[in-house]
């Protein structure tokens, strides 16, 4: 019998991986839907045609939907499982909505990048849903030590990460390629919509929006680029943006590096006029690794997308290696380097005793569809009762509205929201200026 599956996703990153996972389903057992749920990191019409490239979906074949839409979404369709592709903290909200009823699909939720090191939240945040869907076998290892700790007996699958493709999968998807289209935003800053496929020439940075997070550590960052562009004049050396002016991201970026480029104290930072052969560019990664000889960044998911294409990588170590950076899982691979590497662009391959505990596991050993079917059909069974949430309880009624408005902002109308919101602003502030004081007491006594 084939099965349905709604996917529900939110910011970009979790529309490509959502997208990216979801496509791996066999179609002759599996019809998918996908709805993108409106929130303040709802993605534009851009970013959600790039987080769709390379999967079964396309722009036209997506539709938005507010939260209350989903309670009758899922009467109406009664999909066998729910994909929750959401921000933790929003899964929390959106499981009373779908999951109501004897009858409820079964609800997996996961990951668009890296976990490790692995927080107690993320179970937390995803305490009442059957699956939790992992990328390596350290993540499995890591996240089964937290929900024993934590008592919650959620399943854990183990898939490869869905838009992990090689050279030639690459080409197959973009259907041998694609046209290059250049525009410039009102600012100047010169942004790609896609590459062609061309000789691999490119130094790509991966930038992210919350490392490095001071604006100091973003501008030396940039010069080590600019010293990279000036260096060799023939190759382009691409600041790789998840996201244009404007536009939202799963993680707020303060700093934004288009932005620093174009600002008169950064380039006088940086020597005066920059090098022409240092560009902004947006687009799909993959795209971008078609052309990309080395790929450089501090912590990004792209390093383990340039890994499966075969292109050298190196994660810069100028800022440290700790949990905060979100690189302490690269330890040990052997890509770690400094800035003279950045300024050469002498990128390298990972340590072979790394890959194989860290993402790269191999297919054959992928079990979350197993895992998946088995949920489907212990739910067929009756045997899959929603568990009751046991973690964050205090506040009631009152604190989940607060939790509803925090992640959908202005696209939730209700009056219990605001008055949340009312009551724990100010409650949240002098809660954390006595933490504070606390903290303060006890590092002085």
């Amino acid at each position: 019998m084939r099965r349905s599956l709604l996917v529900v996703a939110d910011s970009d990153s979790y529309v490509k991986w959502g997208a990216s996972l979801a496509s791996q389903l066999p179609a002759d057992s599996w019809s998918v839907e996908f709805v993108v749920l409106a929130t303040p990191v709802l993605p534009s019409a851009r970013q959600l045609r790039v987080a769709l490239a390379g999967t079964m979906f396309s722009p036209d074949s997506v539709r938005t939907v507010e939260l209350d839409e989903l309670p009758g979404l899922i009467a109406a369709q009664r999909p066998d499982a729910v994909l929750l592709s959401l921000r933790g903290p929003l899964v929390r909200v959106v499981v009373p909505l779908v999951a109501a009823g004897p009858d409820r699909p079964v609800l997996l939720s996961g990951f668009p990048g890296l976990t490790i090191p692995a927080e107690p939240k993320a179970i937390v945040y995803r305490e009442q849903v059957d699956l939790i869907v992992l990328h390596s076998r350290r993540e499995v290892r890591e996240f089964t030590g937290n929900a024993t700790m934590l008592e919650v007996p959620v399943a854990l699958g183990l898939a490869t990460l869905p838009f992990l493709r090689t050279r030639t999968s690459v080409m197959a998807a973009a259907g041998g390629g694609s046209d290059l289209s250049v525009t410039a935003d009102s600012s100047g800053t010169v942004y790609s919509s896609g590459t062609s496929a061309q000789e691999r020439t490119d130094l790509v940075f991966a930038a992210q929006a919350k490392v490095p997070a001071t604006r100091e550590e973003r501008v030396q960052l940039l010069g080590w680029l600019a010293a990279a562009a000036r260096r060799r004049p023939a190759r382009r050396v691409v600041v790789k943006v998840r996201a244009r002016a404007g536009e939202a991201q799963t993680h707020a970026e303060t700093f934004d590096f288009a932005e620093l480029l174009t600002d008169p104290a950064v380039r006088d930072e940086l020597g005066g006029t920059l090098p022409p052969n240092l560009l902004v560019l947006d687009g799909p990664m993959h795209e971008h690794l078609e052309r990309a000889a080395v790929l450089v960044t501090v912590s990004s998911t792209a390093v383990l997308e340039a890994v499966a294409s075969g292109v050298p990588a190196l994660l810069v170590d100028e800022f440290g290696v700790e949990p905060k950076l979100i690189n302490t899982v690269f330890e040990g691979s052997g890509l770690f380097a400094g800035a003279d590497a950045v300024i050469a662009g002498a990128g390298r391959h990972p340590d072979p005793d790394w890959l194989a505990d860290n993402y790269f596991h191999g297919r054959e050993h992928d079990d979350w569809t197993d895992r998946l079917d088995e949920l489907v059909a212990a739910r067929d069974d009756g045997q899959l009762p929603l568990r009751a949430r046991r973690h964050n309880l205090q506040g009631g009624a009152l604190r989940r509205a607060f939790e509803r408005k925090r992640m959908l902002g202005g696209h939730d109308r209700s009056l219990s929201g605001f008055v949340a919101m009312a009551v724990a602003i100010p409650s949240r502030w002098v809660l954390r200026r006595v933490r504070k004081i606390r903290r303060l007491l006890t590092e002085s006594a």
